[in-house]
């Protein structure tokens, strides 16, 4: 009995390993990288802002297609203030910039 509940706990963390590198996957499939309304992005958990800003830098800049996390962290801290002020929330992170506090961008 107790071999058998050895394996069973073996293949259930076997299992939820699986299923949590596959959530974080999910993650970056389904995330709008630049795209991403200012409105979603100050809601966004940190983990996520981590993956849409890393997406939206890997997007924008085709010569370091791997940001380090201190140009991530950095431009989470620029994209929030700018997306905190903009006129219209459903700017995209892309396009949030001092204009937009002014003028509401479509």
């Amino acid at each position: 009995m107790t071999r058998r509940y050895s394996l069973f706990v073996a293949v259930a963390a076997l299992c939820s390993t699986f299923l949590l590198g596959a959530c974080e996957q999910a993650k970056e499939v389904v995330n709008k990288g630049g795209n991403t309304p200012c409105s979603e992005f100050t809601k966004q958990d940190d983990d996520t802002q981590h993956v849409t800003v890393r997406k939206y830098l890997e997007q924008d800049t085709k010569a370091t297609p791997t940001p380090d996390a201190d140009q991530v962290d950095a431009s989470i801290a620029a994209i929030t203030l700018m997306c905190q002020a903009q006129a219209n929330p459903d700017t995209p992170i892309r396009e949030a910039d001092l204009t937009g506090i002014f003028v509401p961008k479509k």
